[in-house]
């Protein structure tokens, strides 16, 4: 076993056979913001067999306090965050197999990716995209930690299908929505301690240590020193259309899923188009270019002055319009640029 995974296999939970066990393990992280890049980080130098990050998002300077994968020179050259973090985590440990998916996490996108997946984290900013990270989840029989944090408040749950009560049960019980950190700010040791807990628990999970798992809702306050333990046992729901006896994945329907949507948080609207494919940047590009736009760009993605506000268009064809929560004027920016 290689030198370099010996202080964790001295750990008696891990030891040599559990190693053996994360070796051969697949990780899908949605999202590498702060939790996602951080957890990422953990999972491949403890040397995680393949790890898969997906992420929407390009790196800014305001990610900079808390999404340890990233520099300044990202920022500058507006990196993918999936991107960023491949190349990174490339760097960290080369035994690991990571592959960085620049895109939204859609339906279609996770029932493509999530065959020979082991298990899931939470790295979203988006309630959307982790309830169909649920239904995923029961749909499949994969384990999956759920995490979130805003200002110096954070929480953890470990769903594991058919054993504990899913995310669309413990909405019943638990009011998990809220403010996000662009709107109550955010202290990096929050998000650490949601890390730790997220990946600590995958930890278990990977060696197969089911017994050691932790079925307690877990939230704490670093601030004002609370820390609370909640069993959710009860809360699992027999009419839950997501893990109940009648279940019928009611977030992964093509009708549930928008095309159009404001970030949370910010002032930003995503669209997505309605058919598969890419786009030439170099083409789109010069053809803004002559029109008069200022355009900056990179392999990954083109950025567009307009006005006051600016749109970010990914090979996909999907666009981030910053500056703006207004639906119809951001559909009709995109129309504008893209036709």
């Amino acid at each position: 076993m290689n030198e370099r995974y010996s202080r964790q296999i001295l750990f008696p939970g891990i030891g040599k056979e559990g190693q053996e066990k994360i070796s051969r393990k697949h990780v899908l992280i949605i999202g590498a913001g702060a939790l996602g890049s951080g957890s990422a980080e953990i999972l491949t130098r403890a040397g995680v067999g393949k790890v898969t990050i997906v992420d929407r998002d390009y790196v800014e300077a305001s990610n900079l306090q808390r999404q340890q994968l990233y520099t300044e020179e990202d920022v500058n050259e507006k990196l993918p965050k999936a991107a960023a973090a491949e190349k990174r985590l490339r760097a960290i440990n080369s035994d690991v197999d990571i592959r960085g998916i620049i895109g939204d996490a859609t339906a279609e996108m996770m029932e493509d990716l999530v065959p020979g997946v082991d298990l899931m984290l939470d790295a979203t900013d988006n309630f959307e995209t982790r309830m169909l990270m649920n239904d995923i989840s029961q749909k499949y029989k994969i384990p999956w930690i759920y995490g979130a944090c805003v200002g110096s408040f954070g929480m953890s749950f470990s769903i594991i299908p058919g054993k504990t009560p899913c995310l669309n049960c413990l909405l019943r019980t638990i009011p998990l929505q809220g403010m996000t950190c662009d709107t109550g700010g955010i202290i990096s040791p929050t998000v650490q301690m949601v890390i730790a807990h997220q990946t600590t628990e995958a930890l278990k999970m990977l060696v197969e240590d089911w017994e050691a798992v932790r079925t307690t809702f877990t939230s704490f306050d670093m601030w004002r020193n609370q820390y609370t333990s909640l069993k959710m046992s009860k809360a699992k729901f027999t009419g839950c259309l997501s893990c109940g006896e009648e279940r019928t994945y009611p977030y992964l329907d093509l009708e549930n899923r928008t095309k159009t949507t404001v970030l949370c948080g910010r002032d930003t609207v995503q669209i997505r188009p309605s058919s598969k494919g890419e786009i030439s940047l170099e083409q789109l590009s010069g053809q803004l270019s002559r029109l008069g736009y200022t355009v900056k760009g990179n392999p990954y993605l083109l950025s567009i002055e307009i006005g006051a506000e600016r749109m970010v268009i990914f090979q996909d064809g999907r666009a981030l319009i910053h500056g703006t929560k207004d639906l119809t004027h951001a559909k009709s920016l995109y129309q504008r640029i893209l036709g």
